[in-house]
């Protein structure tokens, strides 16, 4: 990085799941991201990619989709979505190129209208339809909101992502960085753990539960030189339940400890890992569960 003043800030990508936020991220990121183990952020900054270029550090934060909640899983994730909401400094909003606004796009606006934090409206997918089609998109949203600005982009095709960036660093206070040139990402080592209980239930459990269970991260704190992590098993039946728990618990006991020494290898740190259970019946048949689990659909259902 260069001696001029330079920028950083955090900034939250929200769309619907299928609006393409993860091809787009990718294409942001480009060939910067280098994945390597940070300190465990607690849930409220998941931090899922770090972008540093020549003028300052973006850090994008990880947030479950903002949709409306069905069940407590739900409103878990939702609350933490809104929440981000004002620790921002920037929200970029991803839409697809339609004027039809849906239920989905009206529940986020209303979140919107609740924030100070600064919104650049995102209309990705730019590819699929003509320039001229554009206008009345644009026109339709900015009627809705005043936002602080409005990009088309392809993340697909990595078309007007670099204008996307500006207009971020435009909105980003001056500071130094946050974290060093080597990028950083939080949300591969959420991941990590997660997996690693996961794969210690399905060894302790043998054949007793099918593989239609995962595990979630529901917070990873680091106090003096003890990481406190928050898991739950989710399965999808009441009987699971009961062979995950064990008599007098001693099933989540065994699990729990098989995987504590590897996380505490991992983290190079003293881990108190605290197991939960819960049913989410039919969970592999919702592929924002899926996501949400860390899981790609596809996978999964092939595995089955």
């Amino acid at each position: 990085m260069n001696s001029k003043q330079t920028k950083s800030g955090f900034v939250t990508l929200i769309g619907r799941p299928n609006v393409g936020k993860s091809t787009l991220m990718n294409h942001l990121i480009g060939q910067k991201i280098a994945i390597t183990s940070s300190k465990p952020q607690t849930t409220r900054n998941r931090i899922q990619t770090v972008l540093t270029t020549d003028d300052g550090q973006i850090v994008f934060l990880d947030t479950p989709g903002i949709h409306k909640a069905k069940n407590k899983l739900g409103d878990y994730m939702v609350n933490i979505a809104e929440r981000t909401l004002n620790e921002v400094d920037v929200i970029c909003w991803l839409v697809e190129p339609t004027t039809f606004i849906g239920a989905g796009e009206q529940h986020i606006l209303e979140q919107l209208k609740k924030t100070k934090t600064p919104v650049i409206l995102v209309i990705n997918k730019m590819d699929t339809v003509k320039k001229e089609e554009l206008l009345p998109c644009i026109d339709t949203y900015r009627k809705e909101y005043d936002f602080a600005e409005i990009v088309p982009v392809s993340g697909l095709k990595n078309q007007n992502t670099e204008e996307l960036i500006k207009c971020i660093f435009k909105y980003l206070p001056y500071g130094d960085p946050f974290y060093d040139e080597d990028t950083i990402t939080d949300q591969p080592m959420r991941q990590i753990v997660a997996e690693l209980i996961r794969e210690k239930a399905l060894r302790c459990l043998d054949e007793e539960i099918p593989h239609g269970i995962a595990v979630t991260i529901e917070s990873m704190k680091e106090q003096g030189n003890i990481c406190h992590i928050d898991a739950t098993i989710i399965c999808e039946k009441e009987s699971h339940k009961g062979i995950i728990i064990g008599k007098g618990g001693q099933m989540l006991k065994k699990i729990g400890s098989k995987a504590r020494p590897e996380i505490e290898d991992m983290l190079e740190m003293q881990v108190n890992l605290q197991l939960w259970v819960k049913i989410k019946k039919d969970w592999r048949d919702s592929d924002i569960l899926m996501k949400n689990f860390g899981y790609n659909p596809k996978d999964a259902k092939q595995s089955e």
